[in-house]
């Protein structure tokens, strides 16, 4: 029978892992992925899941860390689209909390109001309202809490 996948030893997998978590932090989901789509066995993923923690490559905690500095910093990302995304990726909730934790809430005003204030200049529309609605779903997806939005907009389209 023919195997679409390259067959890979223990301490070649491991070599492969390392590098791929060097290159970026990953969280055990996406490395338990990478394992399956190179057609390791159960037992073997668990292996070198352990082996990476040990050594330092695989990091849940400093995954989340840098996730949520990273998305914020980089794609305006609120609290609310950080912790679903860190959620999907199947992260602690304790981890979920303490990696939201180290935004300030000053640079967190500050970057949710320039970001608003921004999209609202660059919006076309024939009405206030719809320039309203646009807004206010640019926001919501992007993760921001109803209440800031509500505020906002209202503060802008007066």
């Amino acid at each position: 029978m023919y195997s679409k996948h390259k067959s890979y030893t223990l301490d070649d997998a491991l070599a492969k892992l390392q590098k791929y978590c060097s290159y970026q932090d990953r969280c055990h989901m996406e490395v338990e992925q990478k394992l399956k789509s190179m057609g390791m066995v159960s037992q073997a993923s668990k292996q070198i899941i352990i082996a990476l923690i040990q050594q330092d490559y695989l990091n849940e905690e400093r995954f989340a860390m840098a996730f949520v500095r990273g998305k914020f910093r980089i794609k305006k990302w609120g609290r609310i689209r950080l912790g679903s995304e860190l959620k999907k990726r199947r992260i602690s909730p304790y981890l979920i909390r303490k990696s939201l934790h180290q935004i300030s809430e000053e640079d967190y005003i500050k970057t949710f109001e320039s970001l608003a204030a921004r999209k609202a200049e660059t919006l076309v529309g024939p009405s206030k309202n719809k320039k309203k609605k646009k807004l206010i779903d640019y926001l919501t997806y992007r993760g921001w809490e109803s209440h800031l939005i509500y505020d906002k907009v209202n503060q802008l389209f007066q």
